[in-house]
């Protein structure tokens, strides 16, 4: 029999589904245990009005400690038999005394049906406002139409047996959690009872919580946006209505110039309607998962690391990234780390056995003085005062030795750099004598070294430690490995098969974990009873260390991180950011989220039951025998809805008993169906819808899921773990599951499979991450945005001009090769769940390159204007002036509110808008003629890895004044010429002329120092230390201005031509 809640028409068949409704709902709504019951055997009743399901632990919490009132209809909590008094218990009298709960509904007038709003609590446990009902009892929907012999068929199925049973599992369950139900009469038990009710209180609370914008920052902020689009708009219309006649050219680019500009900041202003923060509890989670003295139920994470090129990321950056990932505050047996060395470098072999030697001192050394950061070239580098709040006298001590130990440290990478600079002719040898398999980078086979984590692999106080796992993938001529989206890829797949952790967590090289308890923090989100089951992923904000206090080149991104990124979390989630992320792997594998399962309509009982014409519009017995004639609701071979709205067929696995498409999940939470694939099973063909050929079917389901994540059995099991875990049995060969691990690393695994396409992280861009985030959110999942006080992660950023323009092209680059892909968000997937604001954000993602064109335009007019003496604007009159003082005024009103609800500082925003002008007239405009060259012309660009540069004592910022030479610097440097010899220009042709000519010279001279302003800190960079500018950019820079200039003046568009013959003035003086 099938285990679905059908609503029938009619009084007797709506009672008795309602009465199995309430019997089957035993779980507490606020924590997820089970509801319980009394002393006397019955269930457990918090509320009597409604019979909201709430645990016993809950009901005493919320008397005590919270609102004292029932979360669904907001009637105050009486109090039960042997509960203690609070205060307002006085006022209702003293009959109330050692109340025994019933429902009193049997003396209920009948009412009209209403829904039962089960869902009545958000996801984070937060209660929404609820409508008070006003006049006569208070009683919700779901008393409303329960009749007196549906409570006497639901207590006659509570008495029975299997209740019975259930009960006395609970109550064992409750008193090997330390929750007695029988009190003792000595106070000393009736106290330590009392702590133990209030820690498990606690721990049913809600593991993190919304913290929403104050209202007095949020709406005056909403109500400038709008009145910033009302007035663009008539800016708009004034600017299209009024042409400047004598400089139509100019008039016209402007204005599609500003066209263009407003579309970007609707599409980049839109999200950002309700940003959101998040706070966690991390005491909250420990009481759940991880108390003392009992087994702790964390769940696993495997980290991942990603490394190519070691001479351009240095392996002590990369060892320190890895010695804090070994001893972040987590069960050591729940966490691995997985070193993706993409250049099959010796180098970073021996740099991470080096490190895992001196791992056994450094995290003991972590967790028993709780140092942080646990990355020891930042801890070590700290200018604080290391000796607060360490209160054990062997600190100081243990300390000095265990930084003499890590200077030995340091001293013997420098050593292995130095060796890796000269390679042998011969090739690299390793300590056995052995030829080293990567020396050739581009033709090697896969190699697996798991370091740490075997038996024997223990510290110097005898602990274990975290594994520690080297992977290689095998590389081949004539195969595209995908860069850094085929290595994560691997690692995927090569964590699936020697740990399987539910949860993934990767990491640049250069990103070290700076929070211990990150892991935690996104765990209270994950392992969330009803927030976990729809999470993809949890995003942290990137944050750097070795930043110049100005921040040029806005290389910190705050704007980015604090105020766009919050703004997305308020709708379907942030953006995956490539770095400082947590996953869930089942969403890595292409898997739908679990949706809720929709409830059945309710009918009203305003018409007979024969009668079709209800206000529901009849869609009861006549639809259902309908839906009986088709072959019932699921059950049969009818097409259902499947990824981004294309039909598919039931699969094979659920024909079989293993979909699970209407089984409903368990203790926790509401109703949700299994993970749904989005890969169905292979579809059955005509004639095998039959359950007697068993073995063929099952063949085809492997056949099936060999095509999509290709022909592993190890790995194709550990799939289908959804809560991680090797499969049974698999722990037993290690060997074996190495010689697995190896084969899913070969470079001819992917080939015809899934992989990249659909499964893992996605191919066809250099920007991975956006395209990854993007088909995960098209799915239906949701992700999170964590922002812990402590930076949970922090990395280097290249602080010097031409590398972050390198940088930034990167990111260009991957926006076009999406808007040019077939994942381009203004068209792929209008048949999914991707919410149409964040199809804002992800456009906005996509499309900002392209705003270069339009950007380099109009910081070329001003000069122009001024070198011609023509205007884009006629003269104004009073209506124009006032739109264009409101324009400005809403920009200015719009910076200063979000500034204030996001507490980013002006000094942050200013460099973000300044970079915004140098990037989008260098990078971005490089990056779109590369993408297409790369699309319509076929000619590659190569991918350059950003370097990492190693801290350097003696000039922490020496790198911020380094120059480099780049074809990237000349468009800016251009600008600047052009703009400066305009305002000479036109500064000198108003002092020939006189006073008339100074008024239409300050808008001009207005709109060129906007533009100077605005690349001011590229001009800073160019001069460099000694204020010196290389040679080539400064003639490169001349020559084109000039060249412009002596065009310009030899054209001359704005002169009217004469036409017919010349005429010369007389030279007689007549």
């Amino acid at each position: 029999m099938r285990d679905e809640l059908h609503v029938m028409r009619g009084n007797d068949e709506l009672g008795g589904a309602k009465a199995r409704a309430a019997a089957d709902v035993k779980t507490c709504r606020l924590c997820g245990d089970e509801v319980g019951a009394r002393e006397d055997g019955l269930p457990f009743v918090a509320c009597t009005e409604c019979g909201f399901p709430v645990c016993r632990p809950c009901y005493e919490y919320e008397r005590s400690d919270g609102s004292q009132c029932c979360p669904q209809c907001n009637t105050r909590y009486k109090r039960h038999k042997g509960c203690p008094r609070v205060e307002g218990d006085e006022d209702e009298g003293p009959e109330m005394d050692d109340f025994e709960e019933e429902f009193p509904v049997a003396k209920s007038p009948k009412k009209p049906h209403e829904p039962v709003p089960f869902d009545v609590y958000s996801e984070n446990g937060e209660q929404p406002p609820q409508k008070w009902r006003t006049g006569g009892n208070t009683l919700s929907s779901f008393t409303g139409s329960v009749a007196g012999k549906d409570l006497e068929a639901e207590r006659e199925m509570e008495g029975s047996m299997e209740w019975k049973d259930r009960i006395d599992k609970w109550k064992t369950k409750q008193e090997k959690r330390g929750n007695k139900l029988n009190h003792d009469d000595s106070d000393d038990d009736d106290d330590k009872n009392d702590d133990e009710y209030m820690l498990l209180a606690e721990a049913r609370q809600p593991l993190w919580r919304k913290v929403p914008i104050p209202s007095s920052q949020i709406n005056p902020y909403r109500i400038v946006i709008v009145l910033r689009l009302v007035v663009l708009c008539f800016f708009l219309k004034f600017r299209i209505t009024t042409p400047a006649t004598d400089a139509v050219p100019l008039w016209l680019a402007s204005v599609v110039c500003e066209l263009w500009f407003a579309l970007s900041w609707i599409l980049d202003q839109l999200p950002k309607w309700a940003p959101v923060t998040r706070e966690t509890y991390l005491d909250r989670l420990a009481l759940r998962y991880d108390r003392d003295g009992e087994a702790c139920r964390l769940s696993p994470i495997d980290f991942f690391v990603s490394t190519v090129d070691p001479l351009k990321e240095p392996p002590i950056i990369t060892a320190n990234t890895v010695l804090s990932i070994l001893a972040v505050d987590y069960p050591v047996d729940r966490t691995s780390c997985y070193v993706s060395d993409d250049g099959a470098s010796m180098l970073l072999f021996d740099t991470l056995s080096e490190t895992a030697e001196f791992a056994r001192r450094w995290v003991p050394f972590c967790k028993k003085f709780a140092v942080e950061p646990r990355a020891p070239e930042f801890y070590f580098s700290q200018k604080i005062d290391y000796l607060k709040d360490k209160v054990q006298p062997t600190f100081v001590k243990e300390r000095r030795a265990m930084k003499r130990e890590y200077e030995e440290f340091k001293v013997r990478i420098n050593a292995l750099v130095a060796k890796a600079e000269k390679k042998p002719e011969e090739g690299w040898v390793m300590q056995d004598g052995t030829p080293w398999p990567g020396n050739n980078t581009r033709d090697h086979p896969g190699m697996i070294q798991v370091y740490l984590g075997s038996q024997g692999a223990l510290d110097v106080e005898g602990h274990e430690l975290p594994r520690l796992v080297y992977v290689s993938r095998e590389k081949r001529p004539g195969y595209n490995h995908h860069k850094k989206a085929g290595a994560m890829n691997a690692l995927v797949r090569v964590s699936a098969v020697l740990t399987n952790a539910p949860f993934i967590l990767n990491l640049d090289c250069d990103h070290y974990v700076n929070n211990s308890k990150a892991v935690r923090e996104a765990m209270c989100f994950l392992m969330d009873p009803q927030l976990g089951k729809k999470l993809c992923y949890v995003q942290f904000p990137q944050r750097f260390d070795g930043i110049d206090r100005h921040d040029r080149y806005a290389n910190r991104n705050v704007v980015f991180f604090d105020i766009n990124m919050k703004g997305l979390d308020g709708i379907q989630g942030p953006v995956y950011v490539g770095t400082g992320c947590v996953f869930n792997r089942q969403a890595l594998y292409g898997y739908d989220p679990p949706r809720p399962e929709k409830r059945p309509k309710m009918t009203c009982d305003c018409w007979p039951s024969w009668c079709c014409c209800c206000c529901c519009f009849g869609g009861g017995k006549r639809g259902k025998a309908r839906k009986d004639k088709k072959g019932g609701g699921d059950s049969g071979d009818e097409p259902r809805r499947g990824l981004l709205g294309f039909y598919r067929k039931r699969s094979k696995k659920e024909k079989l008993g293993g979909g699970g498409g209407s089984v409903a999940s368990g203790k926790k939470g509401g109703l949700y169906k299994k993970h749904q694939r989005a890969f169905e099973l292979e579809e059955i063909e005509e004639g095998l819808e039959g359950y007697e050929e068993l073995e063929r079917s099952s063949l085809m389901s492997q056949k099936s899921f060999e095509k999509r994540f290709g022909q592993s059995p190890v790995f194709i099991a550990s799939t289908l773990v959804e809560d991680g875990g090797l499969p049974q049995g698999a722990a037993a060969d290690p060997a074996a599951l190495i010689k697995e691990a190896i084969h899913v690393i070969s470079c001819g695994y992917e080939e015809k499979t899934e992989w990249g396409k659909e499964i893992g992280w996605i191919y066809g861009s250099v920007t991975e991450d956006i395209l990854t985030g993007f088909k995960m959110h098209c799915r239906g999942w949701k992700s999170v945005y964590c922002t812990p006080t402590r930076p949970a992660f922090k990395g280097s950023a290249p602080i010097n001009l031409s590398d972050r323009l390198h940088q930034v092209l990167r990111w260009a680059l991957g926006s076009v090769e999406i808007f040019m892909s077939r994942h381009c968000p203004l068209w792929y997937a209008y048949g999914g769940r991707l919410k149409w604001l964040e199809r804002f954000a992800y456009t906005n993602t996509i499309v900002y390159p392209f705003t270069s064109i339009p950007l380099l335009a109009y910081c070329t007019i001003p000069a122009v204007c001024l070198l011609t003496g023509k205007f884009i604007i006629p003269t104004l009159n009073n209506l124009a002036s006032i739109w264009f003082i409101a324009l400005f005024m809403s920009i200015i009103a719009t910076g200063v509110l979000e500034l204030r609800w996001s507490g980013v500082s002006l000094e942050d925003w200013w460099r973000n808008e300044q970079f915004w002008v140098i990037g989008g007239v260098s990078a971005h405009l490089f990056a779109v003629f590369q993408g297409l060259l790369k699309v319509l012309g076929g000619v590659d660009t190569n991918f350059t890895v950003t370097s990492k540069a190693a801290a350097d004592e003696t000039d922490a910022f020496g790198e911020l004044y380094l120059f480099k030479w780049t074809t990237l610097l000349v468009p800016p440097t251009t600008l600047i010429i052009i703009n400066m010899v305009g305002i000479v220009a036109g500064v000198s042709d108003a002092v020939n002329n006189g006073y008339g000519s100074w008024g239409p010279l300050f808008g001009k001279l207005f709109f060129s120092f906007w533009v100077i302003v605005h690349l001011y800190p590229f001009l800073k960079g160019l001069m460099g230390r000694q204020n010196r500018t290389p040679t080539i950019v400064v003639l490169w820079s001349i020559l084109l201005a000039s060249i412009f200039s002596l065009v310009w003046v030899r054209i001359d568009p704005f002169i009217p031509k004469a036409k017919g013959p010349i005429l010369k003035p007389c030279g007689v003086e007549c």
